[in-house]
């Protein structure tokens, strides 16, 4: 079954410029791209009541000048388009059920906007079963050199790191790119010492050479099956939110994982991803994994 991506659009230059990237991955994947507006009628206790077919008329125009730019650049894309009749974040995150990927405009280096305001977009983010991908336009704006690199986050074990790695290894594929896999770490606090624990390191020679051999570890299935994608391994000492995005300054992308589980005050993004999302210059995914 060919893969659905799913990208928002409320006509903003940076719903514009998602729709334009997904649309380029789309091709890349072989995919379906499938455009969608959110509108949700609403009368406002306010002296101006807009007119609801008028209201109507400028959604239906907002996803037609989507389409047509899509359109134009991808003829030969299978593209669809719809209005949905709901608030975004209850529709976007339904289209995500049945999506491959969900893509997503952001705005500047503060807090995430676009067709989404405030705390919404970090809504879809943390609660999409999909991975979402975020797509700023000031990268290209400011013309920041690139490196062609696609650069993921890399940590635990290998059954954390398989849908995160997996993402990352074809995206780096589709783009015939090679993939820079980072995984950061510190010196644990003094009450996490154990015997055991120093046992295992020393085994492998030191901390060091653990997580190496960790990441080593997990990388194996994938470069089987992805062995033409050129790997680059960086394991550095460090936080892992600042060692991440030091190395994703000229990245096309930057993969994160998001571990799906819910708190009391509902879903969360993590701090890793939260830090990518808000400080990378590049799209970042937000891939969700057990």
């Amino acid at each position: 079954m060919t893969e659905t991506i799913v990208v928002g659009i409320d006509g903003s230059p940076e719903s514009l410029a998602a729709s334009d990237w997904a649309a380029q991955e789309a091709v890349r994947r072989h995919a379906r791209l499938h455009l969608v507006h959110a509108w949700l009628w609403q009368p406002l206790a306010h002296p101006y009541i807009p007119d609801r077919q008028t209201e109507s008329d400028r959604a239906d125009e907002v996803l037609r000048r989507a389409e047509t730019a899509v359109t134009a650049q991808h003829p030969d894309l299978p593209v669809s388009a719809s209005v949905v009749s709901d608030a975004a974040v209850p529709a976007l995150l339904r289209l995500a059920e049945e999506a491959g990927m969900l893509v997503i405009g952001t705005r500047g280096h503060g807090a995430l906007l676009g067709f989404l305001l405030g705390s919404y977009g970090q809504q879809i983010i943390a609660a999409a079963p999909c991975p979402v991908v975020s797509v700023r336009r000031t990268a290209a704006d400011a013309g920041l050199p690139r490196t062609g690199e696609i650069v993921v986050g890399q940590q635990g074990g290998v059954d954390e790191s398989r849908a995160v790695l997996g993402f990352a290894f074809e995206a780096a594929a589709a783009r015939g790119a090679s993939l820079r896999v980072v995984r950061a770490w510190s010196l644990p606090p003094e009450y996490a010492y154990s015997p055991g624990s120093m046992w295992i390191a020393e085994r492998f020679g030191g901390l060091e050479p653990y997580e190496k051999a960790a990441m080593e570890q997990a990388l194996e299935p994938w470069r089987q099956k992805f062995p033409d994608v050129p790997v680059t391994e960086q394991v550095e000492m460090g936080s892992a939110g600042e060692v991440l995005l030091s190395a994703a300054a000229g990245a096309e992308l930057l993969v994160v994982g998001r571990r799906v589980r819910h708190s009391a005050v509902g879903t969360r993004t993590g701090s890793v991803a939260h830090a990518a999302l808000h400080h990378a210059p590049c799209p970042v995914a937000v891939v969700p994994h057990d």
